[in-house]
């Protein structure tokens, strides 16, 4: 299969165009910024027309689109930016796709779509009500696809991840890169609250094989999953196990909330285990392997 990837340059993405090559798929990536391998980029806002025209061509077979502004901070502070990336993006891309007759798409969504349901586990079934302008972007960018799935044909995925981290991450600001790089660099982590918010953490290799196997599903309405680990624990429990896994003490100081914040993400992910998703790996064996990850990017970094 050709694959395009977008986004994939970054964190899930790395991970992601790895495998889908050693399965034997041949992968271009879109990104802002260049590869750093050996697959082909097309480097470039995907915002930009031209772009998405250079990405997106007749040979491919589907398109996996991670490209999006993740940060939900920065969505509350630069809603626009937002939209433009995750929504006028999307567009872009789908009616390219739909032009070029290429009909299997792929989309990175988030459990954010659901909005503060308290202690309630959030599925499929779960209404749209989200708190965040990130949270509406990828909203809309699902009903995009439903859309697109219904009148032409698409054979349409979108799967809600929860908090993804991994080997790889070191550049990213999500709570377990930050707890990581000050369990190196003996910094404080700042807990938002009291830290008793749980949330799930799913392994990177996980949510790429969950990514893999959405390919792989047929055309007709749009296929909506929730993708977690299925086990969530609340910040301060996530703060104990990562100083365990380090090893190291970690300064932590508890802060004022932020616009968004919800008290709690607890998933089910019945649906998604129907289709053949399992997580493998265990938040231990996960925080294991990318504390050594650190380590070893730290160790190449100063030598």
């Amino acid at each position: 299969m050709r694959v395009l990837v977008t986004g994939g340059s970054g964190f899930i993405g790395r991970n992601l165009v790895r495998q889908l090559t050693e399965a034997g798929h041949e992968v271009t990536v879109a990104d802002l910024v260049p590869f750093p391998g050996s697959a082909p980029c097309v480097t470039g806002d995907l915002r930009q027309p031209e772009v998405v025209e250079r990405a997106v061509t007749a040979d491919l077979d589907g398109v996996v689109h991670l490209a999006a502004l993740t940060s939900v901070l920065k969505s509350v502070s630069e809603p626009d930016s937002v939209y433009r990336t995750n929504v006028a993006a999307t567009e872009l891309l789908l009616e390219r796709c739909r032009e070029l007759g290429v009909n299997r798409f792929v989309l990175a969504s988030t459990n954010a779509v659901a909005g503060d349901v308290g202690r309630t586990p959030i599925d499929e079934s779960t209404p749209l009500h989200p708190l965040t302008p990130y949270g509406a972007t990828k909203a809309a960018g699902e009903m995009l696809l439903s859309a697109y799935a219904a009148s032409y044909g698409f054979a349409a995925v979108s799967l809600r991840f929860t908090n993804v981290y991994g080997v790889g991450m070191q550049a990213k600001d999500s709570i377990i890169a930050r707890m990581m790089r000050a369990a190196l660099g003996g910094g404080t982590i700042s807990i938002y609250g009291d830290g008793t918010q749980v949330r799930d953490y799913l392994y990177v290799t996980d949510a790429t094989a969950a990514l893999a196997r959405a390919l792989e599903q047929p055309a007709g309405e749009l296929i909506v999953l929730t993708i977690g680990a299925g086990y969530s624990l609340s910040v301060i429990e996530l703060f104990d196990r990562v100083c365990a896994v380090t090893g190291r003490p970690i300064a932590k100081e508890h802060v004022a909330p932020k616009p968004g914040e919800m008290p709690a993400v607890i998933v089910r992910i019945d649906k998604s285990q129907e289709l053949g998703f399992a997580p493998r790996y265990d938040l231990d064996a996960g925080l294991r392997a990318t504390w050594e990850d650190f380590l070893a990017s730290s160790s190449a970094s100063a030598s």
